[in-house]
């Protein structure tokens, strides 16, 4: 597909100039975002990996929830929200999102839990129950579980837990994958064990993926490129993209050791600190 063909099609997700306030007209109202634009284009074949950082209460999560439409964040004060030149209108099998909680079902196993999902998307998807069962066990597969499928998620390690949220999302086959701090609350060894796992899975997919992270390390490693933003009221204050290593089939360990990886963190880590600066001032 040539680079004109590939711009002809309709954008992955588009901001139209976004503001979102909450509690409008009261004593708690709060500017979350304010006149957000991007575009993030379809890219075929690879795929997008855009990595959110920003100080606390700049509307990351907001961003998240408004693509994926949820109703206690959904719809956007001002400006429009769209998925593929569609306007969004509520969350949708094309978008999953992974939450920094571990938000498995406790009275379900492992298995029950990744077809959850599936069996509530069954008519659509036109899947027999074990056609749903191989689909999950396919998936408990990818993100390492196999033999923890009668497991119950207490019995789980957090990171297991986590794997459980991944294979739960994915397997429905979303379009755009939304990660909100999904490993923020792991322990290092496991953080990099996961983001291991979710960039080689990632490469497989090729869907387009959002994460919000507070690790500028994180986001240099899984982005493609980094958003940057101000405090609120929000805005994309800088991305960052040609500075941004290539790490795509690289290990996170491997390349956190190289000069360019370190001079990018220092470099969207300056960016911060002066954005943030800024919006003191």
């Amino acid at each position: 597909m040539s680079a004109r063909e590939s711009s002809a099609l309709p954008a992955v997700v588009e901001f139209r100039n976004v503001t979102k306030t909450f509690n409008p007209g009261t004593p708690r109202e709060f500017i979350a975002l304010r006149d957000v634009s991007f575009r993030v284009d379809d890219t075929p074949g690879i795929g997008e990996f855009i990595a959110i950082v920003g100080p606390s209460g700049c509307g990351k999560s907001t961003i998240l929830n408004l693509i994926q439409g949820f109703s206690d964040v959904y719809p956007p004060t001002s400006g429009e929200v769209l998925v593929r030149d569609r306007v969004v209108e509520g969350p949708g099998r094309d978008r999953g999102m992974i939450f920094q909680k571990y938000t498995s079902f406790p009275h379900l196993t492992v298995r029950q839990n990744v077809t959850f999902g599936l069996e509530l998307n069954r008519a659509e998807l036109g899947l027999s129950p074990s056609a749903r069962d191989d689909l999950a066990m396919e998936w408990l597969g990818k993100v390492g579980l196999r033999g923890h499928e009668a497991k119950y998620p207490h019995q789980l390690s957090g990171g297991q837990q986590q794997r459980v949220a991944i294979a739960r999302t994915l397997v429905l086959s979303p379009k755009i994958i939304l990660m909100d701090e999904p490993f923020s609350a792991l322990d290092e060894p496991t953080r990099i064990e996961m983001q291991r796992l979710i960039m080689g899975i990632w490469q497989a997919v090729e869907t387009t993926v959002f994460i919000v992270t507070h690790s500028l390390a994180e986001a240099v490693y899984l982005g493609d490129r980094v958003w940057i933003m101000t405090p609120a009221p929000g805005r994309l204050g800088k991305q960052i993209i040609d500075s941004i290593p290539r790490t795509r089939g690289e290990d996170p360990l491997v390349m956190q050791e190289g000069r360019a990886f370190k001079d990018a963190v220092a470099e969207v880590a300056q960016v911060f600190r002066d954005l943030e600066k800024a919006g003191r001032g």
